[in-house]
């Protein structure tokens, strides 16, 4: 067999593997010698912006991350949370943007499986998923390719992974022709004491491989997700990784098994950068070095390199240190599950990161300098610049009220999208209690009573508009949405899609919508534990609208002291909880009615937002409501139409006439709810709000079989549900 050559270091190399000159020369100190090849796949692997969060690290800082229920924080694979009795929620949110535009299948289904593992790699076992889709204009060619592709990889891998899907967010804008997002978010539930982090303690101690062999896909997946795209996308195909649901579940189970065998020293998941990141970072992390034998490294292609191996990101991978003394132990357990279970090396006391590949050594570096020493960016921003308020009278319908609304709910980012979340399961396991369709997912904790409320959002026009006001928004609305099931909001994760860090107008919006996410994190007490961020979202000089999805969690004492968005009874009166002004600015009556994506965003008090929440949730509680729901994209005829359609009820609306009928209707003023109550509750949520300074209006009765707004010619609900249900299955199917 002929051994290959490694190719000379040169500056068009370095540039390939996404070093900038100043980032290579900084290597080269570090190493006090040129590079080998091997050693410039591992700093490209590490230093890119997907690993080392370069660009960002100095912003994410600001970020408030403790609580009183916060035990782990950023830094490990996922945010943990104290829920009480004994019990603990990790959780977290990723990105798999860049290799789901290439191949989506693919590209979507290993996001799954990627966040599945950062939670069961805590000890946590999954008990539900998310997802945050974005796409582009739905005429653009590739849209529907990439939805059905994304939408059958998230569906194919957590379904036979069998944890239930159980909410997310489908979203068109042009903006996302050339860079669609898929964000991923896992839940998981693990005992107080059963924690597992990836640090790695005292020397001499085995380092073992664990699950799927090694092959040569996904081979610079994080350099290729660390780059925009330009011309010959699909040619980066090859750094996509292939990923398998059922081996997975084997890598669960097995885990699992094995920690609870005392075996576990530290455990690492073998994501984005596979083999390499796992390896320095439990080595970095617990102050050690590492020293890899890759010969062992159970392999599925013959031949394959140093470099090959450190690079690759084939999934369903662990790396673990064990305890020697109970190896045995640990490789009985794999071998019963099918799984390929190594000793591939041992840690140091030497601080240097050594890898040999049949005694040959391919790489000799300090470990804590390739860890915790990336380069650090403070990048050059400008501030968004502000828009101007868009009045309600500057704005003439264009169409009747009661036209818009069916526009509004039949259109791309209005109408229902059923198509997408029954493709997925979401009732396996047998503890989902609010399935996708309304403002968050439910799920009971074991046998209950206690239980989770989960969701992910964000208003990317928004953000666009004003970053920092997007960022607060983004937040409360999660809040928001996990209140209006009566859940109490614990904590989030975050992924934050972005285009290009070196544009100063694009780390000027992600720098504020970090304010603003840190700003509402702290005054809502909703730290953020986890997170990701994707920055060179852009095609051909084309950034992304800036992205920062908000996942969020919050615990239910009784899962069935909920609320659901559904009218329950003829006769109930209809309140809208928060003050209505009719703010059309960056609203979804402008853009898709008006044809004007333009104005300033609504502002987010947040101290009004903590006070309307926490009212409503007492509400829940005690028991004084019959449905809930989250007033945010179309204003209160949107929201009204959803509840209407979820419980199969109509409904009479009055206007009044302070303001506008078209602004009332479909304006977006933030911290509001719509609330439906018997004639008797409402007459005291009506005192009992006033009592408290909340803003509380009577918008109308519940019942019949069409939506009446005022002054419109009624809407009967089977006109209204064909179209809301119509848009995205008849998109779908069309040739």
């Amino acid at each position: 067999m002929t051994l290959k050559t490694e190719p000379a270091i040169t500056p068009a190399l370095v540039r390939d593997h996404g070093l900038k000159p100043d980032e290579y020369e900084r290597f080269k100190k570090l190493l006090g010698r040129e590079p080998s090849f091997t050693e410039l796949g591992i700093c490209s692997a590490m230093w890119n912006e997907h690993c080392s969060y370069k660009s960002s690290k100095i912003h994410l800082k600001t970020l408030p991350t403790s609580g009183a229920r916060v035990i782990h924080g950023p830094g490990e694979n996922a945010g943990v949370v104290d829920i009480g009795d004994g019990q603990v929620i990790a959780f977290k949110m990723e990105s798999h943007n860049h290799p789901s535009y290439i191949e989506p299948y693919q590209g979507a289904a290993t996001g799954v499986g990627g966040i599945l593992r950062d939670v069961f790699t805590m000890g946590a076992r999954p008990i539900a998923c998310l997802n945050a889709l974005s796409f582009g204009s739905p005429s653009h060619p590739r849209t529907k390719h990439l939805v059905s592709g994304v939408v059958a990889g998230v569906g194919g891998y957590g379904n036979s992974f069998g944890v239930p899907t159980l909410g997310g967010s489908v979203y068109f804008h042009p903006r996302y022709n050339g860079n669609c997002l898929v964000n991923a978010m896992a839940v998981g539930l693990a005992k107080s004491d059963g924690i597992f982090t990836s640090a790695a303690t005292s020397v001499g101690k085995p380092i073992v491989y664990l699950g799927s062999k090694t092959g040569r896909d996904g081979i610079h997946g994080a350099t290729m997700a660390s780059q925009e795209f330009g011309e010959g996308a699909e040619e980066k195909r090859p750094t996509v990784q292939v990923g398998d649901p059922f081996a997975e579940k084997l890598l669960l189970e097995a885990t699992l098994e094995l920690m609870a065998s005392g075996a576990v020293i530290a455990i690492q998941d073998m994501g984005a950068a596979g083999l390499t990141s796992s390896s320095v970072e439990m080595g970095a992390k617990g102050n050690l070095g590492v020293e890899l034998n890759l010969e062992n490294v159970p392999c599925r292609e013959t031949g394959m390199s140093a470099y090959e191996m450190m690079l690759s990101e084939s999934q369903e991978r662990m790396l673990m240190v064990l305890k020697p003394e109970l190896e045995d132990v640990a490789k009985a357990i794999f071998i019963k599950w099918g799984l390929d279970f190594a000793v591939i090396g041992h840690t140091t006391d030497t601080k240097r990161y050594v890898v040999k590949l049949n005694g040959e050594i391919k790489a000799d570096m300090p470990i804590k300098e390739m860890g915790d020493e990336a380069p650090e960016y403070d990048r050059p921003h400008v501030e968004t610049a502000k828009r101007a308020v868009i009045k309600a009278t500057d704005i003439e319908p264009p169409v009747s009220n009661a036209d818009a609304l069916m526009q509004l709910v039949g259109s791309p980012n209005g109408c229902s999208r059923r198509w997408v979340w029954e493709q997925y399961d979401h009732i396996i396991l047998g503890n989902s209690v609010q399935i996708p369709g309304g403002d968050a997912a439910i799920v009971r904790l074991e046998d209950g009573p206690k239980g989770l409320a989960i969701t992910c959002d964000v208003t990317p026009r928004y953000c666009e508009a004003d970053p920092f006001e997007g960022g607060k928004q983004a937040v409360a609305e999660c809040w928001r949405n996990l209140t209006a099931v009566g859940g109490e909001p614990i904590a989030l994760t975050d992924n934050l899609n972005f285009g290009n860090p070196e544009r100063p107008e694009i780390m000027g919006q992600f720098v504020g919508c970090i304010k603003g996410i840190g700003e509402a994190a702290r005054v809502l007490e909703f730290p953020v534990v986890s997170g990701n961020v994707s920055l060179y979202n852009e095609t051909n000089g084309q950034a992304i609208l800036p992205t920062p999805t908000i996942g969020g969690i919050a615990l239910l004492d009784d899962v069935t002291l909920n609320a659901t968005i559904a009218f329950k009874a003829a006769g109930e009166v209809i309140l809208v909880i928060g003050e209505t002004t009719g703010w059309l600015g960056c609203s979804m009556y402008l853009a898709d009615i008006c044809g004007q994506e333009a104005g300033a965003p609504p502002p987010v008090d947040l101290l009004a937002e903590k006070r309307h929440g926490d009212f409503v949730r007492a509400l829940i509680r005690s028991k004084h409501v019959t449905a809930v729901h989250d007033c945010s994209d179309g204003g209160l005829a949107v929201a009204i139409a959803e509840m209407a359609l979820a419980g199969n009820m109509g409904a009479s609306i009055k206007a009044g006439a302070y303001i506008p009928h078209h602004a009332f209707y479909f304006g977006e003023d933030q911290a509001r709810y719509v609330i439906t109550a018997t004639q008797a509750e409402a007459a005291k949520i009506n005192t009992d709000a006033k009592f408290a300074g909340i803003p509380i209006m009577s918008l109308g009765e519940t019942g019949g079989e069409a939506l009446t707004l005022e002054g419109e010619a009624p809407i009967s609900l089977i006109t209204l549900r064909n179209a809301h249900e119509h848009w995205l299955p008849e998109y779908m199917s069309r040739k």
